[in-house]
């Protein structure tokens, strides 16, 4: 069960009608949470829009759930959920269905990226996209992320083109999305952990929901919490399923 702290008002809004809601899942990130909480709120603060900034903690054994709460009791734009489990893709979900913002950007907290949330407000703001998804394999990104992290975004992608057809370069990590349309997809996401985001931006386009990709920069700023060549086993058996529901409408 998730419970939830820190739910005050945001900067220049309501407490239940924040204009965006901004969703970081975080695992054991105690090292690096209170400098990027800090500094994320202070720089969207300067965007002029009511916000909340919404950490969905997820299984975590360090004091990142404790700071979380010490954070969101120093910043009314900031709330807790968890989880009880180490699954990034079940706190996406989590934070995007428990978001209450009109707008919701979904963001690392090593990237926090605010130039991609300009980016992809504007073409939100002028009705160009309802979901924008921020590439680091598309022309014009820079990715420099090691070498291996790097071409197993590209493999992983690869497969999603030609088992389902996925059109884009990208699927996981910065996403900016209209909540309201967005909504249904959400629900009908079945498969979680590392490929959730996949499954989202996948069912999204066959939805029919206008989506944009546009380019992103980014750079290792720590070593992943989960190593990638252990995640690899699950990622398969996922990746199985996912193309098993959504091929075939099964469960």
């Amino acid at each position: 069960m998730a419970t939830e702290a820190g739910t005050g008002q945001g900067a220049g809004g309501g407490v239940d009608t924040p204009e965006l809601s901004i969703v970081i899942p975080v695992y054991n990130e105690e090292t690096i949470l209170e400098q990027a909480v800090t500094t994320l709120v202070e720089r969207v603060r300067v965007l002029g829009r009511s916000f909340e900034l919404v950490l969905a903690a997820n299984g975590c054994r360090d004091r990142t759930v404790p700071l979380g709460h010490s954070l969101a009791a120093r910043f009314p734009e900031v709330r807790v959920l968890e989880c009880p489990t180490p699954n990034y893709g079940a706190a996406l979900k989590l934070g995007m269905l428990q978001a209450r913002g009109d707008i919701v950007l979904c963001d690392e907290i090593d990237l926090c990226d605010v130039d991609f949330y300009r980016r992809a407000l504007d073409l939100l703001d002028e009705g160009r996209a309802d979901l924008v998804v921020g590439s680091k394999a598309m022309a014009g990104s820079n990715d420099r992320r090691p070498a291996l992290r790097r071409a197993g975004t590209r493999v992983i992608n690869g497969m999603l083109r030609a088992s389902l057809g996925f059109r884009g370069t990208d699927t996981h990590g910065l996403k900016a999305f209209r909540r309201a349309p967005l909504l249904p997809v959400i629900h009908a996401c079945v498969v979680d952990k590392d490929l959730f985001a996949s499954e989202l931006v996948i069912r999204a386009q066959r939805a029919g929901v206008a989506c944009l990709e546009i380019p992103v920069s980014l750079e290792e700023q720590r070593k992943p919490s989960i190593h990638l060549v252990r995640r690899v086993p699950n990622v398969l058996r996922n990746m199985a399923r996912l193309v098993w529901v959504i091929r075939l409408g099964a469960p």
